[in-house]
């Protein structure tokens, strides 16, 4: 047996299974040692290969994609620190919950430890950021080195699927020479009936008498609050919401939680509740029953000190698969079963439990009060932060996408994404909730849809990743981008850091001074700078109408955005408490 046969039927195997299993795109960076992996990717004719020169950059895109598609994405790279550039995206994936299927190329055993060139150790590099490692065996063609291989591309899917998703790491190792021969017969192996390892996996459910159970626990309490985080299920909104008006309760209802857009009822959706619960007297006054929370813990700060300050409030959790995501460490329960059908299934035995609405009356006239004092433009000549944020929400249109950066983006999203209709899903990277590759997510997510994708960003996030635009440009990726520059990390100002003036502007404040238009341009996008409310919303519409990159850019001063937020909630504390 030929070394170059036993590399080409062994690896094409391992990519004809991928495929079987339901793998659709690849995210490749160049390198020799993973030669194998990249061309018999690209070579099959139902798998999408994207090639990013950038590791890092190419594990975020990869991110983004799997985050739209809700699918495993592969990523391929040589070794050595091509492989350590992965890390980041791998450790997001890992807590956000997003499969990626990373294949890393490596020197065979014999030049392991002796000083070879570009070789490290990537036995389990990744550590306890995967859900599953394996290191593959050497090149074989023989009958049962192709069913293992096989059988390993199949594990690999579904491990990165199975249960909680997130990535899984398999490790090859080939010797040269490293070309497989494309023009073999029968490159892709033959297949007789399904793939290898078919799995069935249903949703959780609760029993009959568990159902019964959980009513009996909160039926005679009348003020209870349900929680919507972090989540990427948009059914969820029409069943979460008939439970909450069936119990008329309120939904305090993230950014993430894909519940402030959509044909689902808001009847019940309190989309201020950060703003109310600034207040320390509101928080003491809003003491509720119980808390029923889905998906991950909300972005609010101001939610989490109304968890700490109600601990012997009876809380449970609801996760699709066994998990612990409480960070107060307060006593809570447990559901593990599926959101949606959870609510489904627990409708009917709440219609005989006696409701009235003043408590949920009491949140949504809080809610709107917020909401007329976020709706006020007469004092907002200054284009603000906050109202850049407003802008999109208003202009974006139906059918779209937004991606949101951390920091101060998604916490003015927070505060100014107000309930509407529109089919919209928002995106962000909040596993670790870094500045990492967000422009490289935001690009993977736009590659793999038809809506139109909308990044909110701060100059520092945008920066950190700017050569990912590489990969707009080279793919012709549409995509707008709303560029926040305060020159600088906007949100420390809010932070008592920033009481230390000595160091705060070297150490936090991180001033960039950079022209972003010539970094656009070299990119081929489309920028421009403006400089009010109408001069936004023009080039919005503009933006709304190209194919290719938009970059909008808004520039304002950390100081000045740092005031008018404080303005604003000191204003809205006041109303709240006054007509609380």
């Amino acid at each position: 047996m030929s070394h170059i046969e036993n590399l080409t039927r062994y690896t094409a195997s391992f990519v004809d299974e991928l495929v079987c299993s339901g793998l659709t795109h690849v995210v490749v960076s160049p390198g020799s040692r993973s030669t194998p992996l990249a061309v018999l990717c690209a070579e099959h004719q139902r798998i999408k290969e994207w090639v990013i020169i950038d590791e890092r950059s190419a594990a975020y895109f990869a991110l983004g994609i799997a985050k739209q598609t809700n699918k495993p994405v592969a990523l391929v790279c040589t070794s050595g620190t091509a492989a350590a550039n992965y890390f980041p995206a791998i450790v997001e994936a890992y807590y956000a919950r997003v499969p990626l299927i990373v294949l890393t190329a490596d020197r065979p055993h014999e030049l392991r430890g002796v000083g070879a060139s570009q070789t490290i150790t990537q036995i389990n590099m990744y550590g306890q950021f995967v859900k599953d490692f394996q290191e593959m065996a050497l090149p074989d063609r023989s009958p049962e080195m192709l069913r293992y291989v096989r059988s390993s591309a199949a594990r690999a899917v579904r491990k990165a699927m199975q249960g909680n998703p997130g990535p899984v790491h398999y490790n090859f190792p080939f010797r040269e020479p490293l070309m497989p021969n494309v023009h073999m017969d029968g490159l892709w192996g033959e297949r007789t009936g399904n793939c290898y390892n078919s799995v069935y996996d249903g949703k959780k459910r609760l029993q009959e008498q568990q159902l019964q159970l959980f009513v009996q626990k909160l039926a005679t309490h009348k003020k209870g609050v349900i929680v919507c985080g972090p989540q990427v299920d948009e059914s969820l909104g029409m069943h979460l919401t008939a439970l909450s008006e069936q119990l008329q309760i309120p939904v305090l209802a993230d950014p993430l939680s894909q519940l402030r857009a959509g044909g689902h009822g808001k009847n019940t959706i309190i989309s201020t509740y950060d703003a109310m619960l600034r207040s320390k007297e509101l928080r003491a006054k809003l003491t509720p029953d119980y808390i029923i929370r889905f998906g991950a813990m909300p972005i609010s700060k101001n939610y989490l000190f109304y968890l700490e300050e109600h601990e012997d409030v009876l809380q449970i959790v609801v996760e699709d698969n066994e998990a612990m995501r409480e960070p107060t460490n307060h006593h809570s329960e447990y559901i593990f079963a599926d959101g949606s059908l959870l609510c489904k299934d627990v409708l009917p035995l709440f219609r005989q439990v006696k409701r009235d609405d003043t408590w949920l009356s009491k949140w949504r006239k809080l809610n709107e009060i917020v909401m007329e004092e976020l709706e006020d433009r007469e004092a907002d000549a200054l284009l603000t932060e906050g109202k850049a944020v407003q802008h999109v929400l208003q202009m974006i249109p139906n059918e779209s996408v937004i991606f949101v950066a951390n920091s101060m983006p998604v916490r003015d999203l927070d505060t100014f994404f107000t309930p509407n209709d529109k089919q919209m899903t928002v995106h962000a990277n909040r596993g670790v909730s870094g500045i990492d590759g967000t422009v490289s997510s935001a690009l993977g997510v736009a590659a793999t849809t038809d809506k139109h994708v909308t990044l909110i960003v701060g100059d520092l996030s945008f920066y950190h990743d700017l050569n990912s635009l590489l990969v707009a440009k080279q793919y012709k990726i549409r995509l707008t981008i709303l560029l926040i520059n305060n020159n600088g990390g906007g949100i420390f100002s809010f932070l008592p850091q920033a009481n230390e003036k000595k160091h705060f502007e070297a150490l936090f404040g991180t001033p960039l001074n950079i022209d972003f238009e010539k970094a656009v341009s070299m990119y081929g996008g489309s920028y421009e700078l403006v400089l009010n409310h109408a001069s936004l919303e023009a080039a919005l519409q503009k933006a709304y109408k190209i194919s290719g990159l938009s970059v909008i850019e808004v520039q304002t001063d950390r100081a000045e955005n740092v005031a008018w937020h404080r303005e604003l909630f000191g204003k809205i504390e006041q109303r709240l408490l006054k007509n609380e």
